[in-house]
């Protein structure tokens, strides 16, 4: 059963304070189309650019999952993005103005309840959900860190800690579905140990950091130095240690709470695997540097299952376009036209067929004694089903001609011959936008992938004389 996404009905705003820039901070959240994803958008910087929440963008895990691409710089997301998965939203903006989202109260609470406010509006288009068929699993032989997802009807997450220490020892949660992610994992709070909370305060970190904010376990006696140290940082006079180790700040909401913040940590980074997953995790003394290098197998792994997954179709139905049809829209005209049908076509994709006979005259030269269709030929037969997809936005398709701007990422994995049955499938990358067509295109042939490109197209007026 096909599941639709969901972006939210209206845009919603919440102020507050970055943990380790300190700085004040307004975020948004922002409706967004289908297979927008999630997209970080920085008000602050000129030209407002985005950065697409995946885990090929990861640069740091220290204190928190750090973003940067082309100079665009993302700290600690995986609390936003924990709560955006949690209320199942498939694309949405969040827009800041500046480089780390607030802090509240070290959970995804408040972005939870901001997004309740905000509604949830079902889009016109399905949901891409990535099936756990084996067993996947990453460790960190260092720290003996581990993660693995395994085959489930549905979204599981067990975390399992072992912090080694006395005060903390060893807790375990779990999230049946993440319908429940509202009412058993948002409200858990980051958490950190007396020593960290030392060695942050000397290198002048956590300067959003406040006793409301974080649950602080005291692994080491307090010195006078110490309580000196934090009641500077969290402006507080009197500060003690509760009899279950914790500083008289808070209390806490769960017995496992640092399990269940672990929890949801996993689920914000694995937020950046980009696509929802149908398994159950089953993360071992999880951390970032962990959960986004699994996060970045998982991607990889994804988007080569996807690249070589072979598209059926029955090709004895009636086409949705035929050569005459074809001709109709595209200005090219044997011997250069190089797809015979179309079999479908929406705003996003299309996808094309050629058939390959000994007739083509390029076979002339390529090769005399052993014919191969050149794999230039492959990549304008793909960037002609492109035209076909961009042409069909404007009314007068026979007006316009279509013209290569660029290709990056070609590769060729199987000779196509005479006889062969082409089957090419082009998706957006990005909406079309003054007529340039920006997409991935694949070509396959005998159940195999044989040829695969990003490519850019442009459609422009043809100017008769």
């Amino acid at each position: 059963m096909s599941i639709k996404q969901n972006t939210i009905q209206k845009e919603v705003s919440i102020k507050g304070i970055g943990l380790h820039t300190g700085k004040n901070v307004d975020l948004t959240f922002k409706p967004a189309p289908v297979n927008t994803g999630y997209k970080f958008r920085r008000t602050d910087l000129e030209g407002q650019p985005e950065l697409e929440a995946l885990a090929c963008y990861v640069t740091d895990t220290q204190r928190g999952t750090n973003l940067e691409r082309n100079g665009v710089i993302i700290n600690t997301s995986e609390h936003v993005l924990a709560a955006i998965v949690g209320l199942n939203i498939d694309n949405i903006i969040i827009e800041l103005s500046a480089p780390e989202p607030p802090i509240m109260d070290g959970s995804s609470k408040y972005f939870i309840e901001l997004l309740e406010r905000a509604g949830i509006e079902e889009q016109d288009a399905e949901r891409e959900i990535y099936e756990v068929k084996e067993i996947i699993s990453f460790k960190d032989e260092d720290t003996g860190s581990e993660i693995m997802v395994m085959p489930s009807d549905h979204y599981e997450v067990t975390t399992m800690v072992d912090f080694g220490t006395k005060i903390l020892g060893t807790q375990n949660a779990t999230l049946k579905d993440i319908s429940d992610f509202k009412s058993e994992i948002a409200a858990a709070r980051t958490f950190s140990f007396l020593h960290e909370i030392e060695m942050l305060l000397d290198n002048d970190l956590i300067k959003g950091g406040d006793l409301n904010n974080a649950i602080v376990y005291v692994d080491n006696k307090l010195s006078d130095e110490t309580m000196k140290k934090l009641s500077k940082a969290f402006k507080k006079e009197d500060i003690k240690v509760k009899a279950n180790g914790i500083l008289d700040n808070l209390t806490l909401h769960w017995a496992n709470e640092a399990a269940r913040h672990k929890l949801l940590d996993v689920i914000g980074d694995l937020a950046l695997i980009g696509v929802k997953i149908k398994g159950k995790v089953i993360a071992t003394k999880p951390g970032h540097k962990i959960n986004t290098n699994f996060a970045k197998k998982m991607m990889k792994m994804i988007k080569i299952e996807k690249r070589n997954k072979v598209p059926q179709f029955d090709l004895s139905l009636p086409p949705l376009m035929d050569i005459h049809q074809i001709m109709d829209i595209l200005p090219h005209r044997p011997p250069f036209l190089l797809i015979d049908r179309i079999i479908e076509l929406s705003e996003t994709h299309v996808v094309g067929m050629k058939n390959v006979t000994m007739n083509e005259p390029f076979f002339v030269g390529h090769f005399p004694g052993a014919p191969v269709m050149p794999g230039v030929l492959q990549v304008e037969a793909m960037a002609q089903c492109g035209g076909v997809l961009v042409l069909s936005t404007v009314p007068d398709p026979e007006n316009y001609l279509t013209y290569f701007m660029k290709m990056n990422n070609v590769k060729f994995k199987q000779k196509v011959l005479p006889g062969d049955t082409l089957i090419f499938k082009a998706e957006l990358i990005d909406p079309i936008r003054r007529g340039i067509c920006h997409m991935q295109a694949y070509g396959y042939a005998n159940n195999k992938l044989v040829v695969e490109a990003e490519l850019m197209a442009q459609i422009v007026k043809n100017k008769k004389d």
